[in-house]
């Protein structure tokens, strides 16, 4: 038996690593909604800070469309909310006929909380071959309050 000393099984080593998609470049973006100070770019490209905010209550849509067929085998979300309680629910779905179909990839539900849980981290490994659409559904709350739905970051590799 021969043993080798592992030096870095780091977690973040992936993420170091990564080398996110030009969504600039390679999608055209179709939202519901957006506030004019938090606009859909500045959750989606890489020199922003500010996060996308919708412009109304409710149930939200952000869709990347590619231009070409894209494999994608990481997305990358964060959501901050630091000023109610509410549960979100969010959905990823994925096209690869031009958005004649679409195929769900995860349905998850997050508790925010002001004075505890403000951020929700996620970061999904996936397998996905010619991707022509992937599209973000956020309920920002499932209880039917009139809460805004935003996005701190996606990001997809």
């Amino acid at each position: 038996m021969e043993k080798h000393i592992i030096t870095d099984i780091s977690p973040d080593r992936q993420k170091r690593t990564t080398s996110w998609l030009n969504l600039e470049s390679l999608a055209d973006v179709e939202v519901t909604s957006e506030s004019s100070e938090h606009p859909v770019e500045a959750a989606l490209l890489s020199n922003t800070e500010r996060g996308w905010r919708a412009a109304r209550p409710g149930a939200q849509t952000i869709r990347l469309l590619f231009k070409r067929p894209q494999d994608i085998h990481r997305i990358h979300l964060i959501f901050l909310e630091t000023a109610i309680r509410r549960t979100q629910e969010y959905q990823l779905r994925w096209s690869g006929d031009d958005g004649r179909t679409w195929n769900e990839i995860v349905r998850q539900q997050w508790n925010f909380s002001p004075d505890g849980s403000t951020r929700e981290t996620e970061d999904h490994t996936v397998a996905l071959s010619g991707v022509t659409g992937l599209e973000l559904n956020i309920t920002p709350d499932i209880s039917g309050e009139r809460a805004f739905a935003s996005l701190e970051k996606l990001r997809v590799a």
